[in-house]
């Protein structure tokens, strides 16, 4: 059994992590979190310890050192960086979140604390393990054409949202890399990395043109309700290659447990696999 600390215990995505955490049969002994509205945690691990500052769970971190084996990252996209570097630092191996970070130097820098460390980054790369992702990639795999692929992703957010980090694009990255990570490394991974592309941003949308290697990509993302077709959907998603839809709305339920379980094996997505992505979404933020 591996033990595991949790950064971002309070955010949207951690209780996929810590349900994972559980699933693979490992423990949860610690949590970080200046919000202290985790109480979702005692149906999982009752007895982890929390911590709202992370001066105090550096130092719990350093005194178990050799105790805790991997400590998960589900903080705002802006902090994954450092939380990283204090995993590594402290003798942990790492799980985050994506964008795992926002700047291709930092992935860079990150590399080489693992060399220094000894101690590995994983990325949560989901979409990689559904089967229907894993269905295009094998029907594609010797694709020699530019296939055409329209990508519509609408996932309206409230006033909250402007307001809030994810609304910020130098703490989020802006709407490419906030909602848009998933997709593009998606795309890459089976179509090839980005050629060139057009592209035009605004605090709430992204859209335009990859060029992937066998692929082109005609993509639009938006937090705005006023872009849904219907307006009584409350999202709209839309992915079609040479005209075909492709269907993935469901099967997401198990997908970070089964992310766990390939990391545990050592069989886990790290930097190198992630880069190209987070070239893109940088070059995407910077346009």
């Amino acid at each position: 059994m591996k033990n595991f600390a949790l950064i971002g215990a309070a955010g949207y995505i951690a209780p996929r992590h810590v349900e994972a955490i559980k699933n693979t049969g490992n423990n949860l002994s610690a949590i970080l979190d200046p919000y202290d509205g985790v109480g979702y945690i005692d149906k999982y691990f009752p007895k982890a310890s929390y911590f709202s500052e992370a001066e105090r769970f550096d130092r719990h971190l350093y005194r178990h050192r050799g105790e805790v084996d991997y400590v998960s990252i589900c903080s705002p996209n802006y902090l994954h960086d450092a939380h990283m570097r204090l995993g590594l630092r402290n003798g942990c191996d790492v799980i985050c979140e994506k964008p795992i970070v926002l700047k291709l130097e930092h992935l860079h820098s990150l590399q080489e604390l693992e060399k220094e460390t000894g101690n590995k980054i994983n990325t949560i790369l989901q979409l990689r393990y559904h089967k229907s992702i894993i269905d295009l990639k094998e029907k594609y795999k010797s694709t020699n054409k530019k296939h055409k692929i329209v990508l519509d992703y609408i996932t309206p957010r409230g006033i909250w949202y402007n307001y809030s980090w994810k609304g910020d694009s130098d703490k989020s990255g802006g709407v490419a890399s906030n909602i848009g990570v998933h997709f593009f490394d998606m795309l890459s991974w089976i179509f090839g990395e980005v050629e060139s592309f057009e592209i035009e941003n605004s605090p709430t949308h992204s859209k335009g043109t990859l060029l992937l290697k066998n692929a082109e990509v005609q993509y639009y993302l938006s937090v705005n309700e006023d872009d849904l077709p219907w307006k009584e959907w409350r999202a709209y998603r839309n992915i079609t290659v040479d005209g075909e839809s492709l269907e993935f709305s469901t099967g997401f339920t198990e997908l970070h447990t089964r992310s766990y379980e390939e990391i545990l094996k050592g069989c886990g997505y790290g930097l190198e696999d992630i880069k190209p992505t987070i070239k893109l979404i940088e070059q995407i933020r910077n346009e």
